[in-house]
């Protein structure tokens, strides 16, 4: 999965964001787009506090493993790349006000929010940012692969069934 040395890439500071919990390939493919286009990468990992609402926010997974599990798959993955991981305590962060992101990795299931940054953007007299659309990774059902899945114990981080996990 790692990404071929660029000597350019398409942005100079790049978002993306999420929860991060029980790392799987769907958190791999959407860190692997970003760094593919992107010489800087901002990336945002959701706070306890701002987990509580999810569904199953009990067996999530506390702030600093996750951190660790995204650190550890670019440190693998990525060689000499500029990065920085930031607290998210809401589903904004700073894509709503640092005017140097120039674009936005997303799913379709962040889509939405992704446009509401730009309109937020936009009312700030900011400039919108890119949004780039990263399709999900499916599991062995065909369904995507999701941290929420994983958590109900349906499919294990590589998106096979729960069941047959050793």
């Amino acid at each position: 999965m790692s990404v071929p040395p660029q000597t350019s890439k398409k942005y100079k500071l790049v978002a993306v964001g999420g929860t991060f919990d029980h790392f799987h390939k769907g958190h791999e493919s959407l860190l692997t787009k970003a760094f593919s286009i992107g010489e800087r990468i901002l990336i945002g990992v959701t706070t306890d506090s701002f987990c509580a609402s999810k569904p199953l926010s009990n067996v999530i997974q506390p702030f600093e493993l996750r951190k660790r599990s995204v650190i550890n798959f670019i440190r693998e993955h990525f060689k000499d790349v500029d990065f920085q991981i930031i607290d998210l305590s809401d589903k904004y962060g700073p894509t709503v006000y640092e005017k140097n992101i120039e674009a936005i990795v997303v799913t379709e299931d962040t889509f939405k929010t992704a446009l509401e940054i730009n309109q937020i953007r936009v009312s700030r007299g900011l400039q919108p940012l890119e949004i780039v659309l990263v399709d999900m990774v499916l599991a062995y059902d065909g369904l995507p692969i999701s941290s929420t899945r994983v958590r109900r114990g349906e499919i294990t981080v590589d998106g096979e069934p729960a069941h047959l996990k050793k």
